[in-house]
């Protein structure tokens, strides 16, 4: 591939102005049916951002979950996670019953039961599948005929029958099933359409269902000036639709066993690295595709959002190379990625990437080079940088989005106690507290205000903060703890935590700092 000549692309982030934004997983707003969804709750949020003055809604990837419910290890690049669908909507449009969503109100509202929570919602959704194929009138019907126009052989197919699969198998990962589905033998493969007939239909209403929705809140966001900021894992699972029906992407043998996986080298924090175990991409396949399934992906992250952080950018110049059979990440190497062949392919398909860069830990000169060259914001995190005496706030990049911290990070009140936290001595957690104090000139009962104020201030384009740190909430409040597989994703914002006085106060950081939120944005759907 002959590659165009490099120069700094210009950023999609600095062409919003300044914005300052809040980041929230839709599984995480408040609602009476154990968990937050992409309807009424969302459309609520968009409301109450405006009158916070802030213009950017961050959020985890959209995916379907499985076991840990980590939306990180999505089962599809592409399907929806069906147990973020509002129900209330479906009321409306007679797929359901207030009478028949009765159990879910019975889930606890402080944070997301997803065992009991699951079973009872597919079993909803899969009624309401039902009584919209047996509707006569052919209104929602018809919407549901344009949507299989436009994904049933892309990717919407392939996802239903895996989905079904899995089910079929106990969840199961699909390496596991019988070795003429694991080869996707055509005959077996038309056995399985033939056999669960119903509930692959099912699958792709619910499917229908979510992009209906999906669609009415970019919309809605779009009108009211809030830019949707999505979020999209670099790997995809092993254990995936997307691995499943097309394994010539990944370093995979068609019983779906990786030759190579992914993680990070030991470092500070681990001495064994990171083994995450995600089969790696062969991207010499790619090369000759002309990066065809990246755009695909690319442009559907892009239509569903309008911005999206890519996570471990670093690995699209060089990535780290585990050999299948080791226990630990010691034994990888570093394997050149794509560099800028994939991105020039990107942005000769898509033009300007609305795409911001997870640059975080040890990020060498030349990654560095591949996202200015690109134009591709990357991210200030302060929980990481405050403690660095040379840290200046106002050297901070513009082309960047600057966090008080992410779902990755304890939330700032308890980083800042530095209770439980296993990562840094008593001493090192004492240095950072005195650090954060005199760089922010705030005092240890405002330390997650001053945090906000910090960030505000910072020459960035977008400024970010967890809602929990808005709420000046305590680690009891903590989204994920990278590396465990417990309690994570759970918790929950609570009706009426948004105080009148909250709603002002954040207002009126959001001015200062002269950030302030676009009229409205491109919401064609």
């Amino acid at each position: 591939m002959t590659l165009p000549e490099k120069k700094n692309k210009d950023s999609y982030v600095l062409s919003m102005g300044r914005q300052a934004g809040v980041g929230l997983h839709f599984s995480a707003l408040p609602g009476p049916y154990g968990i937050g969804d992409i309807a009424d709750s969302a459309f609520a949020f968009v409301d109450q951002m405006v009158e916070m003055g802030l213009g950017v809604w961050q959020f985890l990837p959209l995916g379907p979950t499985a076991y840990g419910d980590s939306p990180y290890q999505p089962l599809s690049a592409f399907a929806g996670n069906a147990n973020l669908i509002g129900l209330q909507p479906l009321v409306r449009l007679g797929l359901l019953s207030v009478a028949e969503l009765e159990p879910l109100t019975e889930l606890p509202t402080r944070h997301v039961d997803y065992g009991r929570l699951i079973p009872i919602k597919r079993a909803l959704l899969a009624r309401a599948a039902e009584r919209l194929l047996g509707r006569q009138e052919n209104g929602l019907k018809t919407e549901y005929e344009e949507f299989l126009h436009r994904h049933a052989d892309r990717w919407l197919d392939d996802y239903a029958v895996f989905r079904v699969l899995k089910t079929a198998h106990g969840e199961r990962p699909w390496p596991e099933w019988e070795p003429d589905v694991v080869r996707r033998d055509p005959a077996a493969l038309d056995r399985t359409r033939d056999r669960y007939r119903d509930s692959i239909e099912y699958t792709r209403i619910t499917q229908f269902l979510f992009d209906r929705q999906w669609r009415r809140l970019r919309a809605h966001a779009g009108e009211r000036g809030v830019c949707l900021f999505g979020d999209m894992p670099i790997y995809i699972a092993l254990d995936s639709a997307d691995a499943w029906s097309r394994p010539e992407l990944l370093l995979i043998d068609r019983g779906g066993q990786p030759s190579q996986v992914a993680g990070v080298p030991p470092d500070y924090f681990s001495e064994d690295g990171q083994l995450w175990g995600n089969p790696l991409y062969d991207w010499g396949y790619h090369d000759q595709t002309g990066y065809r399934w990246w755009i695909e992906r690319t442009a559907h992250a892009a239509e569903q959002a309008h911005l999206v952080r890519i996570d471990h950018f670093r690995g699209f110049e060089s990535f780290w190379s585990v050999p299948f059979s080791e226990k630990t990440a010691k034994n990888g190497e570093w394997v050149p990625g794509p560099g800028d062949e994939l991105f020039f392919a990107l942005e000769q398909a898509l033009g300007r990437l609305p795409i911001v860069a997870e640059d975080l830990g040890v990020i060498t000169p030349e990654v560095d080079a591949l996202r200015n060259d690109h134009g591709i914001p990357g991210m200030v995190v302060l929980q990481f940088e405050v403690g660095d005496p040379d840290f200046e706030i106002d050297a901070v990049d513009p082309n960047s989005v600057c966090y008080t911290g992410t779902h990755d990070n304890d939330t700032t009140v308890g980083w800042f106690a530095g209770a439980g936290d296993d990562t840094r001595t008593r001493k090192e957690i004492l240095q950072t507290r005195k650090a954060a104090l005199e760089c922010t000139g705030g005092a240890p009962e405002t330390i997650h205000a001053d945090m906000i104020r910090l960030a505000f201030s910072a020459p960035s384009a977008i400024a970010m903060a967890p809602m929990q740190d808005y709420l000046g909430l305590g680690s009891e409040a903590r989204f994920n703890i990278p590396g465990t597989t417990d309690n994570n994703w759970r918790w929950r914002l609570q009706n009426g935590a948004l105080e009148p006085a909250l709603v002002e106060w954040v207002a009126e950081q959001v001015e200062a700092a002269s950030r302030v939120p676009v009229q409205s944005l491109n919401c064609a759907v």
